[in-house]
């Protein structure tokens, strides 16, 4: 019988029983089953969007288009290679060829007991799944992850290697544990402590990958030493947690994928394009890995619930995608589905075009400042409290300020040179300080510095208002231009201004005490965005402004003005040259658009010979080589969309 301890006194009472306890805890009663677990499916859209979440932190936008670089390929030894299959796809299937090539390659590069006597098979729990492409896997399971280290950016990386992981592991022989559950007895009473875990057999998939899973699924699978009955065991501490009952987690990115798919909500292509959507839309925003609602999110659930409940119903959602896939397969006539929900769906959009603005509540509170009632409102950083007579009267503070600091308006003192009050009020982006009052009849406000969001306002005196209000403080002049340097409060935080140009001051820095040396240090990181000049290689022949090769985030790449043209695989940063560079240039600027190729001419110079070697991957994951003037069969509709750019050849 598992104890229950209903008060603080009984776990005093029983916790020092056990404490002075004469006996060494000792194992009464070892319990052992044996089970086995089999691996993960190859990977569709949507789980591999949950893993790259969970494994890699990568967010679906990024997981697609790292994806859709490995499918349209790398250059591998002057061809382009596709090194995974196509990315959208709920299929769990994988070719015949490919399964006897992963079969080979287990047999080659592990034990026998590696390789199951049949092939592991695997069905989709996909509600709607249309399983038209196969699983997500290698194009080639014979290209490790290792022989293509040099090729691969850190993200391509990432993922190959996760993709290639789980392939190879999803056609293993499945892992073998014993469950175990052991009694410890450590008083002389039958007061028993119990653990519960299990012990690996066999390894068998999990030699190669494991599948992780979210907060809400994980399994009782912590791991145990082997104990047999009758063993003493070492005591290195005794200690009681209170624990609550927890709510359910919120949606992280990665269950809320496994959830649209579970709901037949979306489609694989479209997985990235919801998540991004919520977020653009600042419907819900990313807490710690969580999703939260935001205001607005919150506001348009309850409109869309009140007015719009069939479309938002997910049986609707997951019917109308049913229907779609009967019209792509030739099932269902297209005009009498589309017909049947635009008819109504129009109509209730006419009906509710003179619905009350949501998001808007009439309050039985008059504004302070001029008799009129206030509302809630919603705004673009959330719901607030304003007044029915904007623009008139333009007097707001935050929702919940009268419970979190007392009044919305608190006067802290007299300025020592003014003679003006200094106020600290509230308005829809946050408390600030004010000097003086708005007069009547005067367009010009009164003096307004925002109230740092790390500094607590239960220390919000006079002094601490001065100080504020003392800002912008100019910090020097800047050695290079001759101009002031200067820092401040906006909306958005401290900030370092110079001619025209702003940087964000770190967290770890006062804006009371930072100086000239870290204000201009802070200037030339905003400067160049964090990059790194390598070394500069000439000039513009059109403008004379210097071209430089830099290394970033994502490699190493030339520079001039605004435009940056990222280098090819096969020309190292010491060995471009100015006539590369102005060509690399002149066609991202090109690609860009007339904006930016209106500002840099393409400039004469001598062609630089391209490879011109296309590839196809066949279901195999055979790669051939084409002559040039061919086109690639398996990718010409995305390569047809793109402009073309020579590739600049090494020298």
């Amino acid at each position: 019988e598992q104890l229950s301890i209903a008060s603080q006194k009984e776990y005093d009472a029983i916790y020092a029983k056990l404490n002075d306890a004469k006996l060494p805890p000792k194992v009464v009663r070892v319990d052992k089953k044996g089970k086995q677990r089999n691996p993960a499916a190859p990977f569709t859209t949507s789980t591999l969007q949950q893993e790259a979440v969970r494994k890699l932190g990568m967010t679906s936008d990024r997981t697609m288009r790292t994806a859709q670089s490995l499918y349209e390929g790398v250059d591998i030894g002057g061809q382009t290679i596709g090194l995974i299959t196509y990315m959208r796809t709920d299929s769990l299937n994988l070719a015949n060829e490919a399964v006897a090539e992963i079969r080979d390659y287990i047999k080659d590069n592990f034990a026998s007991d590696y390789l199951p006597a049949k092939q592991p098979t695997y069905k989709s729990k996909s509600k709607n799944a249309q399983e038209a492409h196969e699983a997500i896997r290698p194009t080639s399971i014979g290209r490790s992850p290792d022989s293509l280290r040099d090729h691969l950016n850190i993200d391509q990386m990432r993922l190959y290697e996760m993709i290639w992981k789980r392939t190879l592991a999803s056609q293993m022989s499945p892992a073998r544990f014993d469950t175990v559950s052991v009694d410890i007895r450590l008083s002389s009473d039958d007061t028993l402590f119990r653990a519960s875990g299990q012990t690996l057999v066999f390894p068998g998939f999990i030699g190669v990958y494991m599948e992780d899973v979210d907060d809400a699924e994980e399994e009782d699978s912590a791991k145990l030493p082997p104990l047999a009955e009758g063993d003493i065991l070492p005591v290195d501490k005794l200690y009681g947690e209170q624990h609550f009952t927890q709510p359910p987690p919120r949606y992280s990115e990665a269950s809320l994928v496994k959830t649209l798919e579970e709901y037949g909500i979306g489609r694989p292509s479209t997985y990235a394009a919801i998540i991004s959507t919520l977020q653009a839309r600042e419907y819900a925003t990313l807490d710690k890995k969580r999703f939260m609602p935001t205001d607005v999110g919150r506001v348009v659930i309850k409109f869309l619930n009140e007015h719009f409940t069939r479309y938002v119903d997910y049986s609707f959602t997951a019917n109308l995608e049913d229907e779609l896939d009967e019209i792509s397969e030739g099932k269902r006539d297209w005009i009498p589905v589309l017909d049947a929900f635009w008819t109504g769906f129009h109509k209730l959009l006419v009906d509710k075009k003179d619905v009350d603005r949501p998001g808007t509540e009439i309050l039985e509170e008059a504004c302070p400042k001029c008799g009129k009632p206030l509302s809630k409102r919603l705004g673009k950083r959330g719901s607030f409290i304003g007044c029915t007579g904007y623009p008139e009267c333009d007097f707001t503070r935050s929702l919940g300020d009268e419970e979190d600091t007392g009044e919305a308006r608190k006067e802290l003192g007299m300025h020592p040179d003014t003679n003006q009050a200094v106020l600290l009020l509230r308005g829809p982006y946050g408390p600030y300080v004010q000097l003086g009052e708005q007069e009547e009849g005067v367009k010009t406000k009164p003096k307004r510095v925002s109230w740092p969001k790390d500094l607590p306002l239960e220390q919000a005196d006079l002094a601490a208002a001065l100080k504020l209000l003392s800002l912008p403080r100019e910090v020097g002049t800047h050695p290079e231009s001759g101009k002031k340097v200067i820092v401040n409060i906006g909306r958005f935080g401290p900030y370092i201004g110079h001619d025209g140009k702003f940087k964000s001051i770190p967290r770890t820095d006062s804006i009371f005490d930072i100086g000239l040396e870290r204000a201009v240090e802070l200037l030339a990181q905003a400067k160049t965005g964090g990059a790194t000049v390598l070394r500069a290689i000439g000039e513009h022949p059109d403008d004379k402004a210097p071209i430089e090769v830099c290394s970033g985030r994502y490699g190493p790449y030339v520079r001039h003005g605004k435009i940056n043209a990222t280098l090819p695989k096969d020309v190292t940063p010491e060995a471009v040259t100015l006539e590369e560079a102005l060509e690399l240039i002149a066609a991202r600027a090109a690609k860009a658009g007339p904006s930016k190729a209106k500002a840099t001419k393409k400039p004469a110079t001598k062609k630089v010979a391209a490879k011109k070697t296309t590839k196809a991957a066949t279901s195999s994951g055979k790669t051939t080589t084409a002559k040039a003037g061919t086109t690639k069969k398996a990718t010409a509709k995305s390569t047809a969309k793109k402009p073309a750019v020579k590739k600049v050849a090494k020298k």
